[in-house]
């Protein structure tokens, strides 16, 4: 599993309260740099790992919240931004210190609807008062632990364990909730040029996966071989599922009694927020000239002049209204470049390659403001007549 799959936690605090040391007690090695000078750890940094009798997670180690001057304050930026990309965090306190910063982070902790716990760290230092520790669980924290560096880091692991949503570990069901066993699944795979060579894109793969899982069969095709193979064998696929590049040839292929979707309206079901994308998918037909799109690819590869987020998506949807639009396009999980109320639409990858989390907290913004949200595999059914199909295995 790619290592952005795995849960996030993030680890937050001040300057110098130990963050470092925590997490390379979590990690069971030094993976952060260590140091008594304050700020030593600048923009926030993914370290992937095991934790001994947990699993395999990422931690986020970030620069302190008490960072100040021009340079600390893009970097306190960059740790408030880091939220969006985990599903705990971590609050580590020193000294009984918990006051406005602490109160300030923990504010955006719950924008996000994150769970978090306290590590009152240098506890050997400073035993944490009673009083603090009211204070923290009145805040929200779901665990206060102390901690020093000579202590048992178990305690934490105990804390982590307990709080970590399970939602961080199971999404909703891919294909299970559809097939059943001994029914045919069969997936129509163009050759992807963005793939690396001699590979199939992680979709198709997680398809032919869950396929199996559910003791079904899985047939796997090319675009151009799907008549031959239906007229030849005269099987019945339960579902045909396909790449959103090619859905208008699939859909004219499949009769119209085997349901029919694509990889990334899977996906949308999946890991994102569906609901929302079947009430922002019809807005397509409402843009008006010079209306705004963000386009969110959520990994990155090299772009091609076949590229379906910048290049395909853009072009059909131009045609398809007959507007004058404009497009940003945002990769991997990069800062949005313009406020989220300048956009009229935001279109989201499938996000094979992102945690479910990330992929609501990266759509929470539009949604909170109102701007409709929809997927790559929704938008294209849209946009050709097909959409209704495209959504009908999932609606039931």
């Amino acid at each position: 599993m790619p290592k952005d799959r795995h849960p996030h936690i993030g680890i937050y605090g001040r300057r110098n309260n130990g963050k470092s040391t925590l997490i390379n007690r979590l990690a069971g090695q030094d993976v952060a740099i260590v140091s008594n000078v304050p700020g030593t750890t600048t923009d926030p940094v993914k370290k992937s790992l095991e934790i001994t009798g947990f699993g395999p997670v990422v931690l986020v180690d970030t620069a302190g919240i008490d960072d100040h001057g021009e340079l600390g304050l893009k970097r306190v930026n960059k740790t408030h931004h880091s939220l969006s990309l985990i599903d705990l965090a971590v609050v580590v306190i020193a000294n009984n210190c918990f006051d406005d910063l602490e109160a300030q982070l923990i504010q955006k902790i719950k924008h996000y609807d994150i769970p978090f716990i306290v590590v009152a760290n240098k506890s050997d230092q400073q035993p944490l008062s009673n009083h603090i520790a009211s204070l923290c669980v009145s805040a929200g924290a779901l665990a206060v632990v102390e901690f020093n560096q000579h202590a048992s880091i178990d305690p934490v692991v105990s804390a982590i364990q307990k709080a970590i949503p399970e939602a961080s570990f199971k999404n909703p069901p891919l294909l299970g909730d559809l097939i059943h066993p001994n029914d045919i699944v069969l997936l129509i795979t163009p050759i992807d040029i963005a793939a690396p060579e001699g590979r199939m894109i992680l979709p198709q793969v997680q398809a032919i996966r869950d396929t199996l899982d559910n003791d079904a069969v899985c047939i796997v095709l090319k675009e151009t071989q799907v008549d031959a193979f239906l007229k030849n064998t005269a099987i019945q696929p339960a579902i045909a599922i396909t790449d959103s590049q090619v859905f208008d040839k699939a859909n004219q292929m499949i009769p119209p009694h085997i349901p029919l979707t694509s990889f990334s309206i899977m996906l949308a079901r999946f890991k994102g927020d569906f609901e929302n994308y079947k009430k922002g998918t019809p807005h397509i037909s409402m843009l008006n000239n010079g209306d705004r799109v963000l386009i969110l690819e959520s990994c990155t590869h090299h772009t091609t002049c076949d590229d379906i987020g910048r290049v395909k998506i853009p072009r059909w949807m131009r045609q398809f209204t007959g507007k004058e639009l404009d497009f940003d396009v945002v990769a991997g999980l990069d800062a949005i470049p313009r406020p989220i109320n300048q956009y009229a639409l935001l279109i989201q990858c499938g996000g094979c390659m992102i945690t479910r989390k990330q992929i609501l907290n990266r759509l929470k913004p539009a949604i909170d403001a109102g701007i409709p949200v929809t997927n790559y595999g929704m938008a294209i059914a849209w946009m050709h007549g097909i959409y209704q199909r495209a959504i009908k295995p999932f609606n039931n």
